[in-house]
C-alpha cells in the first residue's frame, strides 16, 4: 500500500489512513520499532551521493531529504503533543500540512547532517520520554484537530508505525534512483 497523508483531505481520511498505520506496525513494540530508525537510516544513506538524496522518487514527489527532514519535523510535533498530553488535560493537538512545511521550510535545501542530526536529537530525547511513561500516562488524551481523541500511546504507536512507512519511501526512492541496499 501506498501512503498518502495529503492536508485537504486529512479529515474525510483520517480513520483509514490511522487503519493502515496501525495495520502496518501490527503487534511490533513501537518503542522498539523507533528505536531502529536512526542506525537504519545510517546503514541505508552510506555511500549515496547528495545529488541523488535531492532526487525525488517522480516529479511532485519528496526526496530522501525531503523524508528525512519531515521526520525530524514529525519527531518535533509528536514530542510537542505527547508532552502537551502529559502536562494538560484533554488539549488540542493541531493538525498540520506536511507538504506545505517541506515547501515553506524548504527540506530539498536543507543539508544532509542538518536534518540527521536533529533527527538524532528530537528522537533522542523523545525515546527517552516515551520509554518511560506509566500506564496512566499512555491513556492520557489529547484532542488532534483531524483524528479526534488521541491518547499519548496512540501517538507513540502512530509515530513508530509513520518511521515504517517512510523507510520503504526512501526504499522506493532509492529504487527509482537504481541504488540498491
Amino acid at each position: 500500500m501506498t501512503f498518502s497523508n495529503p492536508a485537504g483531505n486529512a479529515p474525510a481520511a483520517a480513520s483509514g489512513y490511522v487503519r493502515a498505520l496501525l495495520e502496518l506496525l501490527g503487534t511490533r513494540n513501537p518503542i522498539e520499532a523507533l528505536g531502529e530508525l536512526l542506525p537504519w537510516l545510517d546503514h541505508r544513506l552510506r555511500g549515496v551521493v547528495d545529488a541523488t538524496l535531492r532526487r525525488p522518487e517522480k516529479p511532485g514527489k519528496w526526496s530522501v531529504i525531503d523524508v528525512i527532514q519531515h521526520l525530524a519535523d514529525s519527531d518535533l510535533v509528536a514530542g510537542f503533543r505527547i508532552r502537551m498530553v502529559l502536562s494538560e488535560d484533554r488539549p488540542t493537538l493541531q493538525g498540520y500540512d506536511q507538504d506545505r512545511w517541506a515547501s515553506e521550510f524548504r527540506y530539498r535545501e536543507v543539508r544532509l547532517g542538518q536534518a540527521l542530526d536533529q533527527l538524532r536529537g528530537l528522537r533522542m530525547a523523545n525515546l527517552h520520554l516515551w520509554k518511560h511513561l506509566t500506564p496512566a500516562q499512555l491513556e492520557r488524551v489529547g484532542l488532534h484537530s483531524e483524528r479526534g481523541s488521541e491518547s499519548a500511546g496512540h501517538i507513540i504507536r502512530l509515530m513508530a508505525a509513520h518511521d515504517l512507512v517512510h523507510r520503504r519511501q526512501i526504499d522506493r526512492i532509492f529504487d527509482a534512483a537504481g541504488v540498491r541496499a
